[in-house]
């Protein structure tokens, strides 16, 4: 499973940097339309704005796949190792429970979504709202995925605290 995950991430990693890609091209080109030649892409600002959405929730997934999320450890650190367990697991149940609310919202927006044309570019609406489906899907699969290694074991005791301070990021 894991390395299902890495390469499902790899692959995100690529949209976001298509994104990326896109929105920059979008945004120069409109800028350089707009004082050069007093026109512009219509679409653009809603594309673009789209596209930064998509790329913030890819993101979520694959900083979430590697651990990569800010937190403090104050009291856990301080626990033995099955008060990190618990606690661990604790936090995993309460994400799981997030991911549910957020793909059971977003699912509810798509649907309601559907038929509404953005105003610009006249694509389905739905399409900006499918981002929590896919977030929800995916973040889902990691968080249970970490879950199921502490449950059988595979986690080491420093490993309990999956938390990054910021000076682990230097």
């Amino acid at each position: 499973m894991d390395k299902l995950l890495r390469g499902y991430c790899r692959l995100l990693e690529v949209l976001i940097a298509a994104c990326l890609a896109t929105m920059v091209l979008l945004v120069f080109g409109n800028v350089v339309l707009r004082y050069a030649f007093n026109s512009g892409i219509t679409v653009s600002e809603e594309i673009s704005r789209w596209l930064f959405v998509w790329l913030t929730f890819l993101g979520g997934v694959v900083a979430l796949h590697e651990h990569a999320h800010l937190g403090t450890e104050i009291l856990v650190s301080k626990l033995g190792v099955a008060g990190k367990k618990a606690c661990l697991v604790g936090a995993y149940a309460l994400m799981l429970l997030m991911c549910w609310m957020l793909f059971s919202g977003a699912l509810a927006q798509t649907k309601i979504n559907w038929d509404v044309s953005a105003p610009s570019s006249g694509a389905s609406m739905a399409w900006f709202y499918a981002v929590g489906l896919v977030f929800g899907v995916s973040a889902g699969a990691v968080l249970l995925n970490d879950l199921f290694k502490v449950l059988t074991g595979r986690v080491s005791e420093d490993q309990l605290i999956m938390v990054k301070e910021s000076e682990d990021q230097k």
